[in-house]
């Protein structure tokens, strides 16, 4: 279902999910949401059942390792960096939310506190 629910065409960029994609998968429970923000920025609203992993303390051999995974942060940055340890270290099955929480809230995603 990964593969073929985050399917890129050419002209998009593999590391990315869209929101429309990141919604129907966290909706089907297909993905494991990780949310890369501080535990204040993650308390103060982040997308249901995401697990909170802080860039300052993030070790990808920690992650969740039934689901396909998406990175979130606030605007993009720290989940690109998250994609990017996670890949270097034998991750294939990653994605980031470049769109954030900012991305989220503003096409009306859930949040949850």
């Amino acid at each position: 279902m990964f593969r073929n629910l985050f399917s890129r065409s050419a002209t998009q960029d593999a590391d990315t999910i869209d929101f429309e994609d990141i919604a129907q998968a966290t909706d089907a429970s297909a993905v494991a949401v990780v949310d890369v923000r501080e535990p204040h920025e993650f308390a103060a609203g982040h997308i249901p059942e995401a697990v909170n992993m802080p860039m300052s303390r993030f070790d990808p051999r920690q992650l969740p390792s039934d689901k396909p995974v998406v990175f979130v942060c606030q605007a993009g940055a720290r989940s690109r960096n998250a994609l990017n340890q996670a890949r270097a270290a034998g991750r294939d099955d990653v994605r980031h939310y470049a769109g954030g929480m900012n991305g989220w809230r503003s096409r009306g995603g859930d949040v949850a506190f």
